[in-house]
């Protein structure tokens, strides 16, 4: 509605939501609950949506609308497979998971197809529209593009950490 105001405010936005990316991705790292590592991750991504709906480009602004879709059905597919271990288990901390994979197959299936959608991998919904956001941020601001990336790559990182503790063991 106010491109001017848009381009103004830029730096008031693109700011501390790259700094909210790194800072989310870092804090969910250290987490030892399931539900919290589920309930933080999304902030990040939603930063990301922040990021791109800021930037003054058709790859930004269009990459919002399907990552802001995929935020939708993702984190509570997470939760309800969190939900389920914490049903059969009666603990969310990570550290009790010892090879889920060996007496539930199924769900550790589901849970890794979602995990996949979790980290924006190719293919899945979330990539569809981070892929253009991170495109559009660069052509805007390559140093909030590149910290944003630094982002996902964090959690990348805590969501394969997440899968192989819970579904693998130790």
């Amino acid at each position: 509605m106010f491109p001017e105001a848009t381009l103004r405010s830029n730096p008031f936005i693109y700011t501390p939501s790259a700094i909210a990316i790194i800072y989310t991705s870092s804090t969910t790292s250290r987490q030892i609950d399931l539900k919290k590592i589920i309930a933080y991750s999304p902030v990040a991504h939603m930063n990301l949506v922040t990021i791109g709906m800021f930037s003054p480009n058709i790859q930004g602004i269009g990459g919002s609308i399907p990552s802001m879709s995929s935020h939708g059905p993702v984190p509570p597919a997470l939760f309800l497979c969190v939900g389920v271990l914490y049903d059969r288990h009666k603990t969310r901390l990570v550290r009790y998971y010892v090879g889920s994979v060996s007496t539930m197959q199924n769900l550790s299936t589901i849970f890794f197809s979602f995990i996949l959608a979790n980290m924006s991998s190719p293919g899945t919904s979330s990539f569809i529209g981070e892929f253009p956001i991170l495109v559009g941020a660069f052509q805007r601001n390559s140093l909030v593009a590149t910290l944003a990336a630094l982002g996902m790559i964090l959690g990348v990182t805590y969501s394969l950490w997440l899968y192989n503790r819970v579904v693998s063991g130790n």
